[in-house]
């Protein structure tokens, strides 16, 4: 994996919760455009002081950080950017997850409406964390496709670019908007980290319009898993797959096997952690990821998870 993170910063945090906040101000994201929105752009620099005394006096954090993870993983990481938005940079939310109607029916979404105080200006974020596996097509030509190979990076970053971002253009949002005042034009952003897994037998290309310091893993296919020494593996469930994984005991053999068998028999992508050992202080830290999957995929129909 290319190390792109100060990984030592955010394994010093006890605190999951802060961890994966710490992992998302850091982490390179999937796309670049001109309305990316980058947090380092405007956090203090002494937010991770701000962090280290949330994570030594869990009383003290916002209380968002003390909820139980949700089941999706995608609402748990609106949480942290909440977090992000609010508690580390002192913006004001003005509409979160906001519903936009026509004739009745549900036309789309607004993730974020923020005031930025930095710019002193009103913007619109779109935001999603992606993990994406890379498959060499018949022509050569590579496909970037998610655990569920419903999705795909190329069409989840066209959805952002050309129908999330411009959703405050439409007349329906307009009139939406001016029931809170809040009068255009709204600045669009969008946020998108997470991490392209490559596979070790083929050759893809990464897109365009990926930036070079993406955070990589590895994928490979169940029956290649089984062939190799899985003793300094660790399962990694949500919400885990934000941040680094760092642990304090030996990782367990036993559970890694149990979890390819899940694969096999469930036909369900497992993601795993490639573990490594402090001999002086007997802690791991996670020094590669890797997307195990069930031989079919991705051309079987992928459950919702």
């Amino acid at each position: 994996m290319t190390v792109n993170l100060n990984s030592q910063l955010i394994n010093s945090y006890q605190t999951p919760a802060i961890r994966h906040l710490a992992w998302l101000c850091q982490a390179p994201q999937l796309m670049h455009s001109p309305i990316t929105f980058e947090p380092a752009q405007y956090l203090p620099p002494d937010y991770p002081d701000t962090l280290a005394a949330w994570d030594k006096d869990t009383e003290t954090a916002p209380p968002l950080l003390g909820e139980p993870p949700q089941r999706r993983l995608g609402f748990y990481f609106e949480r942290l950017y909440q977090v992000l938005l609010e508690d580390l940079l002192g913006w004001p939310i003005l509409l979160k997850n906001q519903q936009i109607q026509s004739n009745g029916r549900t036309i789309g979404e607004l993730d974020f409406v923020v005031l930025n105080k930095k710019n002193d200006c009103i913007e619109h974020h779109e935001i999603a964390i992606k993990f994406y596996l890379g498959v060499s097509g018949q022509n050569g030509s590579t496909l970037w496709y998610g655990p569920n190979a419903r999705d795909r990076l190329d069409r989840k970053t066209t959805s952002l670019l050309e129908q999330q971002s411009r959703r405050t253009q439409l007349p329906e949002t307009l009139a939406l908007l001016s029931e809170f005042d809040i009068t255009g034009p709204l600045t669009p952003r969008v946020f998108m980290p997470g991490y392209l897994f490559y596979p070790d037998d083929q050759q893809v290309e990464t897109p365009d319009y990926v930036p070079e310091n993406h955070l990589r893993g590895r994928w490979m296919y169940a029956h290649d898993a089984r062939k190799l020494n899985t003793s300094h593996w660790v399962v990694l469930n949500k919400p885990h797959w934000i941040g680094n994984w760092c642990q304090s005991v030996q990782p367990d053999k036993e559970h890694v096997l149990e979890a390819l068998t899940r694969v096999e028999s469930k036909s369900v992508p497992q993601l795993f952690a490639i573990m490594q050992e402090d001999h002086q202080t007997g802690s791991w830290a996670e020094t590669d990821r890797l997307f195990v999957v069930p031989e079919a995929w991705p051309g079987i129909s992928q459950p919702r998870y």
